[in-house]
């Protein structure tokens, strides 16, 4: 019985190498946000030099350029969310990446020793992402009445709120 429990035990144990799928995933997905970034910020640059040639292709590409940025920088906040999600579920399941704790160039965010610490770094990260995203519709919305403008205000004043917050759950965690 005992050798049947010390099997079982052995199988759960390396079962969490199941894992590394979803490490490998996160990983290929944050690389083709990458690129999907990059590809925006290559079609503004493309566009670029026919927008300066009429006033109204300037306007419309002004537009176009804000929606594409930041469509952009949102998806590279979400690809970021993903690299420190795979390598946190890396660090927190299969094995240390030794590589990391080493070098003195890399930085601290992508080195996870809890799923607190997971947590609370895609936690922030969401955050911004959040934000950007609000900003994106923000842009793009009319505001043809004065509730419009409130909606905004009170938009941003919750946006504030978040990070007022966070930022002071990070002094907290440093003791300052």
């Amino acid at each position: 019985m005992r050798k049947l429990e010390q099997i079982i035990e052995r199988i759960l144990w390396e079962s969490r190498l199941m894992i590394f799928l979803a490490v490998i995933a996160a990983i290929v997905a944050a690389l083709i946000l990458v690129v999907i970034g990059t590809y925006d910020i290559i079609q503004i640059l493309i566009e670029m030099g026919h927008a300066f040639s009429d006033k109204e292709l300037y306007e419309s590409f002004h537009k176009d350029a804000i929606t594409h940025i930041i469509s952009a920088i949102d998806a590279y906040l979400i690809s970021t969310v993903l690299l420190i999600f795979g390598i946190g579920l890396y660090e927190l399941f299969i094995s240390k990446i030794d590589y990391a704790e080493n070098d003195t160039r890399s930085s601290r965010i992508l080195i996870v020793h809890s799923l607190d610490q997971l947590k609370d770094k895609l936690a922030k990260v969401i955050v911004m992402v959040l934000i950007v995203t609000y900003f994106k519709h923000a842009v793009s919305i009319k505001y043809e009445d004065i509730l419009s403008l409130l909606y905004l205000g009170a938009g941003i004043i919750l946006i504030a709120l978040a990070i007022y917050f966070l930022g002071k759950n990070h002094h907290e965690e440093k003791g300052e």
